[in-house]
């Protein structure tokens, strides 16, 4: 069973989960279960939604990350990966999840952070909003870091909409990053080869001077 302060601190968790992802008119309701839950009942209820880690289990996001619930990815690197939010308050709304479990308190890893500023980039690019603003929070023991197109005024208290699965479907397409291409490397790669082999040999070549 959690222990008071445990659950105290998921609760928290949970409250602001709630706050930056659930539509207006089911926030209160929400926020009300999850504020009278005992400990005991807390627990079950994290076991039964699969958002505690465990030998048969993984977190929401650990899920995202290994792929077990789908998402829009739209591009990682070795300690996160970026998917569009679901419930954006804008479009191109995106998450940068780190891929592993972390303290509260422990500093965003760099890799996150240039993994953030390349889809800001990317974002500023292709759906040319007027500004893109980020906030670093952690949630369910996983730093993540909020990548907000702004276009009008929008926060990151805005209200926000579930996305409908073709604007996602678009928005990925349009924001994600095309695998470099291994055939085109693999060319490039035995062309440079037959180059050198053929210019060592014609080094190595060498033929009589011809007498008129």
């Amino acid at each position: 069973m959690l222990s008071g302060e445990q659950a105290a601190v998921i609760k928290k968790q949970l409250m602001e989960h709630i706050e930056k992802s659930f539509p207006e008119e089911r926030k209160a309701y929400a926020k009300e279960q999850v504020e009278h839950m005992d400990s005991k009942e807390l627990g079950e209820f994290l076991k039964n939604n699969n958002l505690v880690a465990g030998q048969d289990s993984k977190c929401i996001l650990c899920s995202i990350v290994f792929g077990d619930i789908p998402s829009y990815k739209i591009d990682e690197n070795s300690e996160a990966i970026a998917v569009l939010e679901i419930n954006p308050v804008s479009k191109g709304h995106s998450l940068v999840i780190l891929k592993k479990h972390t303290e509260e308190s422990s500093s965003m890893p760099k890799e996150a952070e240039k993994l953030a500023k390349k889809v800001s980039r990317r974002i500023k690019s292709k759906l040319k909003p007027k500004r893109v603003d980020t906030l670093s929070t952690t949630t369910f023991g996983h730093h993540v870091i909020n990548i907000l197109p702004i276009y009008a005024d929008e926060t990151m208290s805005s209200r926000r909409q579930p996305a409908k699965k073709n604007e996602l479907e678009e928005t990925e397409k349009l924001l994600k990053v095309k695998p470099r291409s291994t055939k085109s490397n693999f060319k490039k790669s035995v062309i440079k080869k037959i180059e050198k082999a053929v210019e060592g040999f014609e080094k190595k070549l060498w033929l009589p001077q011809r007498i008129p």
